[in-house]
């Protein structure tokens, strides 16, 4: 009876060893080395006005994002999000386009 027993706690415990396998996953590429004037880190410059703070962030000298800090007020950001070197803008019939800020909600 006790040896019934302690076989099949044996079969219970090693099932799902066996259902866990999985295949042996190749390592990641690792990445080609910096060039040459190429950073990792942004190129950020700082331009102080009367009423705000702008500061523009560049990688590789393309600007990505502009942070505006206003006087009063929360700060905002424009964003590039496609890469193509033009700030996203809102099309309305109402007039011109309009850059679209975003706001930070929650950091941490």
């Amino acid at each position: 009876m006790f040896n019934k027993l302690i076989s099949i706690f044996i079969l219970l415990f090693l099932i799902p060893l066996g259902v866990n396998a999985e295949e042996i996953v190749p390592p990641p590429v690792i990445p080609e080395q910096l060039q040459d004037g190429m950073s990792i880190e942004p190129d950020i410059r700082i331009i102080s006005q009367a009423d705000r703070t702008v500061k523009e962030y560049r990688i590789n000298g393309q600007l990505y994002m502009i942070k505006v800090i206003p006087e009063i007020g929360y700060p905002y950001l424009l964003i590039d999000t496609d890469g193509d070197g033009a700030f996203e803008t809102t099309r309305s019939g109402i007039g011109e386009d309009l850059l679209v800020p975003n706001w930070v909600l929650l950091e941490w």
